[in-house]
Order: C-alpha cells, then structure tokens, then sequence
C-alpha cells in the first residue's frame, strides 16, 4: 500500500472541505436565529440546571460546541451571566457536542449522505438571492450542510483503508504498552488534533474516519477523543484573553470541568470500556471492538463520557468558580474607566456581538454623564485647588469620550464588513449615531470647561441669582442624563418610549429661554459686569447645546426624529 504526500493533500483538502461546511453551517444558522439564541441564553440560565439544558440545546442547535463556550464567554464579558450560570452553559455544550458524533457515525459511515449533498445544493442555492434576510441565512445553514457531508464522504475516500493490511499498524502496538501512559499519551495526541483543528467536531470526524478505515484500536481512539475534549477549551481560552477578567474564569471553569472530567476517566478507562462496549453491542448489535462498529461504540463513549461529568461535577460548581477565581486573579487596573469592558477585538457575528456592544454603548452614557456632576460640583467649588482638580478630571473623561467613540466606531465598522440582517443593520446605525452624540456631549462639557476656568482665571463671580439659575439649568441636564441612560440601557430599543426625554429636553430649552431674557435685560444696568455676563450667557448656550445631544441620543435609538 503505498500512502505518499498527495494523498496527505487529499486528505487536508477533505478536511478543509469538512469544517468549511460546519463553518458556514453554524454561522449560518446564528445569523438566522441569533436573537432567539441570545434570548435562550439569557432567559434559561437561571440556575446550574437550566443552563446544563441551555448548552446543549444551543450547543446542537449550531453544532459547534466552540461557538456556544464562546457566546458564554462574551456574555460572561458583558456581565449578562455569573460565572455560575456560565459553568452550567460549558457543561451543557459538552454533552451537545456528542450530536455531531452521533450524527456522523449513524448518517455518514451508514448512509451514502454525499449523494443527497447536489439536491441540498439545489435547495440552498436559491435561498441565498432570496431578498429576506433570514432565508438567505437558512439557505447557508443548508449548503453548509451539504458541504460538511461532502467533506465527510471525501474524507472518508481519502483517508487509506487498513483494514486489510493489519500489518502496517504494527508500529502503533508500541505505543500502547506502556499502561496509563499510553493513554495518557494519546490524550495528548488528540489535544493536539483539535488545537491544530480548532474544532473537536472535525477531531471527531478525523478520529471516527480513522477508526472505520482500520487506522486505530477502540482503546486508542477513546483516550484520543478525550484529548479532544481538552484541546477545545483552547477556543475558550483564546477568546477570554482579550476579555475581563470574569471572561477569563468562565474559560477557565470550562478547562477545569474538562480536565479534571479527563483524569478520571483515563485512571478508569480501561474498567468502563469493556462495560460500554457490552452496552453498545446489545443495543446496536455492533462490536464497538471492530472498524464497522466503533464509529457507534466511540460516540456512545463519548457522550457517556460527558454526561457522565456533567453528573458528578455539577454539584461541584461553586467549588470550580472558586478555583477559577484563585487561578484567574484580577489585573491591575481592571476597572479603569478608561478601557473598554464588555467588547474586545474577536469579531463574531453581528447578531451575536449586538448585545455587548449596546452595553458598552450605555457604559459610555453613563461616563459621559458623569462629566454633568463635575460640572456641578465645579460651580459649586469655592476653593481654587478644588476648581483645578475638577478641570482636569472634565479634560481626562473628554479624552474618554473620543476613545470610547473611536474604538466602538471601529467594532462596529468591523461588524458592518459581514453579512446581517436588516434589523441588525439598523441597531449598528443606532450605535454608531449614540456615540458620535455622547463623543460630542464630551466635547461639550469641555468647552464649558473651558468658560469656567476662564471665569476662575479672571477672578470673575456670578451674582447669587445667576449661581441659581445655573445651578438649575445642571440640574435639568442631570434628570436629562438619568432619562437617556434608562433608555440606552434597555436592550429593546424597539420599546423606548422617548417621552419623558422629550419633556426633560422643553424643560432645558426653557430654562434656557429663561436666562437667556434675564441676562439681556440686565445688560443695561451699570452693576450688571459685562464680562460676567458674557461668561453666564456661554454657560447656558453649551448646557442646552448638551441637552439637545441627550435627546438626539434617545432620538437615534428609536429612529425617529422630531
């Protein structure tokens, strides 16, 4: 038998094929039902239990174990989950990742699926130039289908049958005598697979392929699909990196939960196998033993396997988010206003990425209204130290406020680049408008800043009436503030209402209406400075230029201007 380095080729190429089909498969079906799966997520995990449920339901639902521990990790990020919530989700995509095992070893090694993959083509193609945005998505959830199983079949040919040739194997005996270091060995082996992969589901189809061509013994097929158990939570891990350090021990309880799951069952592996392997030939009727049955006998290990953990280690969840706490510790500076929180650099699909970014969007409202305060505080001030002190804290959150819009502009354009749906077109607007608005606010209150440090240098005082009114019109733009954040921070902008906003911006307009025909008609009297005055007036033209950009805020979230 001659194996020779394009058949290496073929053999990559089958593989590309295989997780270019799964890629497309799941991205496909995220975009089309990205919302309800954000609500699964959000609604069914309120306890360790339901969030088990909820992983592996969405864990089947996209087939991709790595985009359900992801998702997790993001929202983990954007603080919508506990890092309790969040270990139940890890366990539940565990057992939802045996599906696609199941599925390739009942439908593709049994069913010649290659030979439906053209008519799914013919299905699916049609459905991408369909003008609805969610039949299009169906359409490549459905040629991602048809490509994965291609990919399968082609793997499967390319891959040489050994079964006929037993004695090519023999230098694989060497490796397996060495008692629990052989399988720790081949562990290691199939870590290695999926890390290279960077999916256990194409590990799985490597090593369920290998396995119906003769390549490899039961024993070392389950020791490898182990590793490949481990070698996932690297997409975890990868993802947490960027994250916060909350993100970073959500991964974490994942690596734990799969490690800690892979040691005993590589102490016991070689005691529960014969016993499953009985299982399986009585309800399969197959020797998980021979190339034609383990296929069968390797997914009903490995989802035995998972389930299994999943059983013993769920009570154990508090013990696991303490250890991820103890191994993840906090970085310095972690809550510094002045970075990002919720979204990082890793670009996911836009219906998925939306909801971290509108919680970044209303983390940027409430820094920018933290700018209303020291404005306040700095009328208020009667000692020049404590007047410069609230000058520099306005200049640095001015500062905050470009970095902020420039760094959500940039994900947001990023999102923009992939294909969405119209809704999720039109929510990437929003925020794109909300934080061109807030930047400006910042802009703003510097400027005012800037009126107010001129007062101080030149030792110029406002009358009593005029601290008042001042103090007044703050105080409007505050209830503005409260107004706009409760808005921004409902993550259904569709239910805004936007009336109370309209009536706190009359009352700012008015107030402004106000000082505005006070400080003319004063102009005239000799003890009215008119320098002073110059400074009152610029005062409150800023403040109520703040207040229209408040509005515009809450504008921009519903769409509708006035």
């Amino acid at each position: 038998m001659e194996f020779g380095f394009w058949n290496v080729i073929n053999i990559l190429g089958a593989l590309a094929f295989f997780i270019f089909g799964m890629k497309m498969m799941s991205e496909g079906i995220q975009r089309a039902a990205g919302s309800q799966l954000r609500n699964i997520l959000r609604a069914m995990t309120k306890n360790r239990y339901l969030g088990v449920f909820t992983g592996f339901l969405v864990t089947a639902l996209v087939q991709s174990s790595s985009a359900t521990t992801v998702m997790t990790v993001s929202f983990v990020n954007a603080g919508l989950l506990s890092l309790v919530e969040s270990a139940g989700v890890m366990m539940g995509a565990n057992i939802g990742t045996t599906i696609t095992g199941w599925i390739i070893s009942i439908l593709g090694f049994k069913v010649k699926l290659s030979h439906y993959s053209l008519p799914l083509f013919a299905i699916g193609l049609p459905m991408l130039f369909a003008s609805k945005g969610k039949l299009k998505h169906w359409g490549e959830f459905i040629i991602g289908f048809a490509i994965l199983f291609w990919g399968l079949s082609e793997l499967k040919g390319a891959v040489p049958d050994l079964k006929g040739n037993p004695d090519a194997l023999d230098w694989l005996q060497g490796f397996t005598e060495w008692g629990i270091l052989s399988r720790i060995f081949f562990v290691l082996v199939g870590t290695v697979v999926t890390i290279v992969v960077q999916s256990s589901s194409a590990a799985m189809a490597i090593t369920l392929t290998m396995c119906a061509q003769g390549w490899l013994p039961f024993d070392v097929a389950a020791a490898m699909i182990l590793g490949e158990n481990i070698g996932t939570t690297i997409t975890a891990e990868l993802a947490s990196l960027i994250g916060n350090t909350n993100a970073k021990r959500s991964a974490r309880i994942h690596s734990l939960f799969n490690v800690i799951g892979v040691t005993w069952m590589v102490i016991l592996l070689p005691y529960l196998l014969p016993f499953l392997a009985s299982i399986v030939e009585s309800l399969f009727g197959q020797d998980p033993y021979s190339s034609e049955g383990m296929p069968i006998g390797l997914s009903a290990f490995h989802t035995a396997f998972n389930l299994t953990n999943v059983l013993l280690l769920l009570a154990f969840v508090p013990w696991l988010v303490k250890m991820s706490i103890w191994s993840v510790k906090p970085k310095d500076g972690e809550d510094d206003e002045e970075r990002l929180k919720f979204i990082d650099t890793a670009i996911r699909t836009p219906e998925l990425a939306t909801i971290e970014v509108q919680k970044e969007v209303a983390r940027f409202g409430e820094l920018t209204s933290r700018m209303s305060t020291f404005s306040m505080d700095l009328v208020n001030a009667s000692k020049e130290k404590k007047q410069r002190k609230l000058l520099k804290k306005l200049s640095k959150y001015e500062k905050i406020t470009d970095k902020f819009e420039l760094e959500i502009t940039e994900y947001v354009t990023k999102l923009a680049n992939q294909e969405m749906t119209n809704k999720t077109s039109k929510r990437l607007r929003s925020y794109l408008n909300i934080c061109n608005d807030l930047e400006r606010i910042g802009d703003l209150f510097f400027q005012l800043s800037k009126i107010l440090e001129r007062k101080i240098d030149e030792k110029l005082y406002f009358l009593p009436e005029q601290r008042t009114e001042v103090i007044t019109m703050l105080e409007l733009v505050d209830k503005a503030f409260n107004t706009m954040i409760e808005n921004i921070s409902n993550p259904q902008y569709d239910n805004v209402d936007i009336t109370q906003a309209i009536a706190d911006e009359d009352a700012i307009n008015a107030q402004r209406d106000k000082m505005k025909g006070d400080n003319l008609n004063k102009l005239g009297n000799p003890d009215y400075n008119v320098q002073s005055a110059m400074v009152y007036n610029s005062v409150f033209s800023v403040l109520e230029k703040i207040g229209d950009h408040i509005i515009n805020v809450s504008e921009d979230m519903t769409g509708v201007e006035r």
